[in-house]
């Protein structure tokens, strides 16, 4: 059975490229009460599948969203990744249509869940209708790190997405305790969050405050 999504998820970003510093960093947002746990897309490219399977077994109450970002073979990669422990699995939007069929139809036979990363798209709306009546699980607003010094997260699509597609939608991007709960407040179902956590003094009480600002949304 697919995990539902009925509550503002905060998804913390390990972008790093050595698995014990990523282990470390995700006890301490486990101690903030994340929700879900992202082996970023550096890790997997320098430790293998192998690091998700090592968070998925370390963490085995806590979600692992492999970002693999996968552009082709869907069914192959996306079944690496589940294979390994992962319960969602990225794809890219601008891969074809048919790499984002194979990664949904490989989800259903693991119970996973297929977010469609829209970074770099130049329609992310247009795109975003596309992809949600293939099938996709989550669509997600992405500002990629290399980008955040130019541009900023555009939270006013958040809500005309959701208008236009039958499924959750995620934002990523340089987001803060401030922004994250913005995105929330414009209508995302999960706020993914990096370097504001992973890079903060007290990573544990850091995620704590972004969780109680996106829960307290939901509270008003």
């Amino acid at each position: 059975m697919k995990m539902k999504i009925d509550k503002p998820i905060l998804q913390v970003a390990l972008d790093f490229i050595k698995l014990d510093q990523a282990i470390e960093t995700a006890k301490e947002a486990v101690c903030g009460n994340v929700d879900w746990i992202e082996c970023g897309t550096p890790l997997i490219k320098s430790c293998g599948v192998r690091a998700i399977k090592i968070l998925s077994n370390i963490f085995p109450d806590v979600p692992i969203v492999a970002d693999m970002k996968t552009m082709d073979t869907g069914k192959i990669e996306a079944s690496l990744a589940f294979s390994a422990g992962a319960k969602i699995v990225s794809v890219l939007g601008v891969a074809d249509d048919k790499t984002i069929a194979d990664a949904i139809d490989t989800a259903k036979s693991f119970d996973g869940l297929i977010m469609v990363d829209l970074i770099n798209h130049h329609d992310p709306l247009r795109r975003a209708k596309e992809v949600s009546q293939i099938g996709a699980d989550i669509i997600l607003l992405h500002i990629g790190i290399d980008q955040q010094d130019r541009f900023k997260v555009p939270l006013d699509l958040v809500n005309k997405i959701k208008e236009i597609v039958n499924c959750r939608v995620a934002v990523a991007g340089g987001l803060t305790e401030e922004t994250a709960k913005l995105a929330v407040l414009n209508g995302a179902d999960i706020v993914i969050v990096g370097r504001y956590i992973t890079r903060s003094k007290n990573i544990c009480e850091t995620t704590r405050r972004v969780k109680e600002a996106i829960t307290e949304v939901k509270n008003d």
